[in-house]
This record gives structure tokens, sequence and C-alpha cells, in this order.
């Protein structure tokens, strides 16, 4: 036996050293693309999948610049002027960024400059950097988008220099604050209080910039100057791979970026993926074996004195010499010979395992019986939510089934959690003021938006079965279909069909995607989406307001047809009267005045939110954007100013202008204006703007009149309320007036 295994060492050995031969071999390729790409920038080291050109990056966005002209060269992200300091294959990526500094003296300001990083891919890291204020009279602010409009910031203050002390930046002489989650962009603004008056000459500026955590310490000397012209701050940004998740790309076999030997991990960001070799290997994850065993004989010495390591495929194991025993890793038992206590030792070890095993036994009893204690609990929960959401009033009215559709639902709370990975972060659609929404993907394949509520009310339970009920019985092609619900969570879910291509705001708003919507795509989204309105008004049984018409809440499929959305906020309106009495709940910017100041909602509501629908299909612009001057900060505002000085082309987005269509255009302008009349009984109904729409569509080359069209009188109750109204989300999920107790808005900013 002694021979036997001496032979097998040296047949080991002899394979240790080939593997040592080939992992040399492949080192030198591991960590670019092909040979011709560029591996480094001066002090930069370029990893794929960022590169300087042709295949050598994996999409433009991962594109260097090399600038050659800096001695030594400096790397730039695309084709920007930012510098590039460091690239990590972890995910992150160090840049040099400006920031902001405002001036005074005895006369007032003297020179400003203010700082705006936007980026396209990459997320600023918001556990690796800060937002850092200085100054004695100051108060700065940081603010951009991630996902929606954000905003926050310090301020700093000081009577005299001499009571600010180094290190300190508790808001006497210097302030810090986070920078939240998932923001791709900022801009940086710096305001005074006095103008520096009562610290001049020893403060006379402001800065503000955003660092890395360690990298800017505060002193008082920065208080009475601070050069700003050369100084540029380290950041850290996280980049990832695509914008799915890792499930997700792995079904695109061919795009998948992670190699052999490596793992997927999703971002923290709920967007893309990044790639990591597995444990035991090391290397650039996105290149072909770019992933190499690590030879841990080599590197980590693991083994003891009397052991011979032997490396394997991402790990390595440590063989004793022949006729010993034991692990002869240096924090194993070691190898030795056996002796005569051996066997002593085994009965001891026999002992220990039988009472071992018997008190496992009795442990995984007890186990089991609170595992079945626990199961007759939630059961018995789901019954009473079930019963409490109206469950049994539910089936009553489904029994019936009458002129209701076949493929109505009641689905289980284990249906649902395994449709949606048990809820998880990477199946987040929206989010907003009331719940979530998750892509689900049901047992047959099928995909569908699952609406998860924040908050419900017992009181509401028969009114929300009529309503859903109500809901069951919209079978209109461009109203998003509700396919069923679930009754045995403390909030009821809502199960609707899923929309593939996003919703008419991002088509809109993205400045890529907006390319590919022409004038004659968007008429049909209005004509659809007012014919929806039209159905939802006067063809239901009981007329349904939606309450919350934006683009936001208008879906397209692959082929660009609009789907209306998210009745969250919808009311029924009973036949035998025209308005209703209810608690503001909208969109600011959408909002009609009136139902604003009076609380009367009517049909008439949801003609004016469309009617701010329509302006934005003409003009390419926000309904709210405070980034532009503040007679033109609201849409409608500023649109019916237009059209009554006869100004229109001013305003209408050149994407779609042309000598064609100009009437055409004037045309849909008037009804928009018509649409957002202060006084309701002046507005068309939905069915006639419905009717208008169509008629235009259909009619693309019909020789329009010429005559000037002529300002429609519009009052508004907004000028005095624009600026405000802070930051806020609409609902996404089905709720009630008395749930809803304030009214909740969502502002856009432009970039």
């Amino acid at each position: 036996m002694g021979l036997i295994r001496s032979v097998v060492l040296i047949v080991q050995q002899v394979i240790l050293l080939n593997a040592i031969s080939a992992v040399k071999a492949t080192a030198a390729v591991a960590y670019q693309a092909n040979s011709s790409c560029q591996s480094r920038c001066g002090e930069v080291s370029i990893p794929y999948p960022f590169g300087t050109g042709g295949d050598c990056n994996v999409s433009k966005h991962f594109f260097i610049t090399c600038n050659t002209s800096f001695t030594p060269s400096k790397a730039f992200l695309t084709t920007s002027s930012i510098e590039i300091l460091d690239i990590s294959l972890n995910g992150q990526l160090r840049i040099l960024a400006d920031g902001s500094y405002d001036c005074y003296n005895n006369s007032g300001a003297t020179r400003n400059f203010t700082y705006w990083l936007q980026l396209g891919k990459f997320f600023i890291n918001n556990t690796r950097n800060k937002f850092t204020a200085i100054g004695c009279d100051t108060y700065a602010r940081v603010e951009g988008f991630s996902g929606q409009r954000y905003a926050t910031g310090c301020l700093s203050l000081c009577n005299n220099i001499n009571d600010v002390s180094n290190g300190s930046c508790s808001g006497i002489g210097c302030c810090q604050t986070s920078i939240p989650k998932g923001v791709k962009s900022y801009n940086i603004t710096i305001e005074s209080y006095e103008n520096h008056t009562d610290v001049l000459p020893e403060n006379p500026c402001s800065y503000a910039f955003v660092a890395e955590n360690d990298n800017y310490t505060f002193s008082t000397s920065d208080l009475r100057g601070f050069d700003f012209k050369d100084k540029l701050f380290p950041v850290t940004l996280d980049w990832t791979i695509g914008k799915t998740s890792c499930k997700e790309a792995k079904m695109d076999t061919k795009s998948f970026a992670c190699k052999k030997n490596s793992k997927c991990i999703d971002s923290e960001h709920n967007s893309g993926y990044i790639c990591k070799c597995f444990e035991g290997y090391e290397g650039n994850p996105y290149l072909p074996n770019g992933c190499q065993d690590i030879n841990e004989c080599v590197t980590m010495s693991p083994c003891n004195g009397t052991a011979t390591c032997i490396n394997l495929n991402g790990t390595y194991d440590c063989l004793c010499p022949p006729d010993y025993k034991g692990d002869g890793k240096k924090n194993g038992t070691g190898c030795s010979l056996p002796n005569k206590d051996q066997s002593k030792r085994s009965l001891l070890i026999d002992v220990a395992l039988g009472i071992g095993v018997g008190f496992l036994g009795i442990l995984l009893g007890i186990v089991l019986l609170c595992w079945m204690l626990k199961q007759r609990q939630i059961s018995k929960l789901k019954r009473v939510n079930f019963q409490q959401n109206g469950g049994i009033l539910l089936r009553e009215q489904l029994s019936k089934r009458q002129g209701y559709r076949e493929e109505v639902k009641l689905f289980t709370v284990e249906e649902l959690e395994k449709a949606t990975n048990n809820y998880h972060e990477s199946r987040i659609l929206g989010q907003g003021g009331q719940g979530t929404v998750y892509k689900g993907i049901l047992a047959d394949n099928r995909i569908v938006a699952i609406k998860k509520s924040i908050i419900g009310d017992p009181s509401q339970v028969e009114r929300f079965i009529n309503e859903i009920m109500v809901l069951y019985q919209i079978n209109h092609r461009n109203v998003v279909k509700l396919l069923g619900c679930c009754l045995e969570t403390q909030v009821p879910l809502l199960v609707y069909e899923y929309i593939t291509n996003g919703t008419l705001f991002h088509h809109l708003h993205d400045d890529d995607a907006a390319l590919d919507l022409l004038w004659e795509t968007r008429l049909r989204i209005a004509t659809e989406t007012a014919e929806a309105l039209s159905y939802l008004h006067s063809a239901v049984s009981i007329p349904i307001i939606h309450r919350d018409i934006k683009l936001a809440n208008i879906l397209l499929d692959n082929n660009y047809n609009a789907k209306v959305s998210d009745f969250g906020a919808s009311r029924l309106i009973p036949s035998d009267e025209a308005q209703i009495t209810t608690i503001v709940q909208g969109t600011f910017g959408y909002l009609d005045p009136e139902y604003m100041h009076t609380s009367l909602l009517t049909e008439k509501s949801d003609v004016y939110s469309f009617g701010v629908v329509l302006m934005e299909l003409l003009t390419g612009q926000k309904v709210v954007c405070f980034k532009r001057p503040e007679e033109k900060r609201v849409l409608a505002m500023y649109f019916v100013s237009l059209m009554k000085e006869d100004n229109l082309l001013d305003i209408l987005d050149p994407r779609v202008l042309t000598d064609k269509n100009v009437e055409q255009l004037k045309e849909v302008a008037a009804l928009a204006s018509r649409c957002v009349r202060m006084k309701r009984e002046e507005r068309p109904t939905m069915k006639e703007v419905a009717h208008e729409l169509a008629g235009l569509q259909a009619m693309p080359k019909h020789p329009w009149s010429k005559s000037k069209l002529q300002g429609e009188e519009s009052e508004y109750l907004l000028g005095d309320m624009c600026s405000t109204y802070t930051d806020g989300a609409t609902s996404s999920s089905m709720g009630y007036d008395s749930i809803n107790n304030k009214i909740t808005f969502e502002l856009e900013g432009a970039r």
C-alpha cells in the first residue's frame, strides 16, 4: 500500500508542475480583450469591458479616450472631459470632479461657478462619497436625478473664524451630508444669507463639492481662500453591465458578459450586474479564460511540513505521507502515525457520535413541531385576511359570472410569492406613495404586473369589491387588463397584464427614445388614449374617472399601442350624479385647477389632464421643470400664453414639426387649449376629443384652413402655487379617499 501511495504522489506532483506552467502561459492575456487592445493609458490600467474603441470596449459607455498630449497620458470617460483615476473590476470607477464657488466683496457678488456632473450609465457611490460645503455664511444644495428628481444640502455658519475647529464639519465653518442612492447626475448651487458681509475679509467665498469620504479634511485656512481653478476632487462611481438582472441576462447567452469560472452578481442599484471570478480563481471574468485557477500551493503554502500540497481547479488538497493518518492542512489535525491508544479514541468518538445523533433527533422533532404550529397560524391568518378583504363577497359576485371575463382569478399567496421570487428587489418595476409594482412570472409562464399596496382600509371592503368587479368588466384594447387579485394578505394584491415597452414618459423624454417617436406615432397614441378615457366615462355600466392621467400612466406595447394604467386613484361615478366631492388627489402640472380648489370631481378633470398630455406630445417638454425660467415652469400656462400671442411655433418640438403637418399641429394645439380651460363647462367631453383626434389622424393630408388660431381664454389657479409644492410620488396601487388624506404630486426635472 505504501508503494502505491508513493507512485500516486509522484504522478500528482507532475500534474502540479504542468498546471503551474499552464497558468504562467495564460496569465499574460487575462486582463485584455485581445493583443491589439490598449491595456494602459499613462498610469491608468484599462481592463475589459472598458477599452479605447473598436472591439476593445463592450459598449459606447465604456469607451476610454487616451489623451497623449499630457505627460504622462491621461484617460477620460467616453468623449467627455471627466478624467479617470482608476478602473476596478469590482464594479467601481474613480474620476476627478469639479466643485462650485460663490465669492463676494463689499459691493456684493464678484464671481461664482456652478458645477453640473451628468452620467448616463454610471451611478455615484452613496457610501464612499459625501457632499461638503465650506463657509461662514453658506447654504449649499446638491440636486439631480435618481429615477426621479432629488435635492439635499447642508448649512454652514460662523460669526468668527476663531470659532472654527480644524477637521470638524459639523456645521460651523464646514458641513457635510450624504448623497442619495442611485444618483446618476448632480448640480451644486451655493447661496448666502448676508453676502458674507459679517465675515469679510476672513471668509469672502463659499465652496461646495462632492468627494470621496477620506479625500478631504477641513482646515480653517480654507475659509480664507480655496483655489478652485485647478482643484479637482476624486469621486467613486459604480458601473454595471446592461440594465437587466442576472437571471434575465443569462437567457441571452450571446450577450451575457460573465465568462467561464465566474459568477453573476445583481447590482444593488437594481440596474444591471457585475461578474466575479469563483473562489479559488483570479483574473478578468469578462474575458474568455479570463478567470484562472490560483495555485494555492505556491501562493499560500497551506500544508504542514510532512504533507504534500496538491493544486486542484479552484482549490487544493494536502496529502499525508504513506502510512500516516490525519489532515495535512495547517489548520487541520496534522499527519501522524497510528498508536495503541487509537482504539480507545475510536470508542470515545463512537459514544460521542451516538449522543450527538440522539440530541440532533430530539432537536429536529422540536423544530418540526414548531413548523407545523406556525403553518397552522399562517393558514388561519390567510383565512382571516380573506374574509376581512371581502373574499366571500367577491366569490358570490364571481359565481354569477354574468358579463365578466373567464380569465378572472383569485390567486393564492404562494402563487404570487413564487411568481415574484418572494418579492425580490430585482423584480420591482416601480414604486409610488401607496405601494410597489413587481414583475411576476406565473406557473404557465405568463408575465404579469403585481401591485402590492402599503396600507388598507377595512371600512372600504364592500366598495373595494364593487370597484374590482367593475374593473373586471373593462375590456378595451387600450386599457391595461386586471387579471385577478389575492385576498389572503393583509392588503389585497392586484394582478394586471404586463406591458413590455415601458411608459410614454420614457419614450418622450429620454433623448435616445424620443428620436423614434414620430408625430404620426404621437398622434395615434393620443387618439388611442382619448378613446380609452371616453370608454371609461361613457361606455361602462358605472362611469369611471381615472383622476391621474399623465405620461407615466400611459404604457406602450412593442407596437407602440397605448395602454392606460394605474387605477389606484380612480373613482366610480353613480349614474344619478354628475359630480362628487372628494379629497383632492393627482399629479402637479396635470391637476384640474377647478377640482383643486372646489374638490368637485367630474369627467372634465380627466379632460384637463389629457389636454396637458397633448401639450407634452406637441412640445416634447416636461409638464413642470424648475430649471426653466419662472414664466415657463408650468407647461400648460406657458403653452396657452403662446397660443394667445399666436407664437405657437416657438414651443413646438422641432423633431415633429414639418412644412406638411404644421396646420395639423395647430389643430391639435387648439384642441389642447380647449381641454385646459379653467371653467369645466367650456371644456369638450372625452368623447368629443376622441372623435376630433380620430378625424385628424384619418385625414393627415386634408387641406386644413390657414386661418390663424385665436388664443383661448384660460385662467389658471396654479400661478401662485407652482413654487410651493415639493417632490413626491403619486399612488401606484388601488386606493380609496378614506386612505388618501393628502395631495400627492410628482415634479420632474429637465437636463
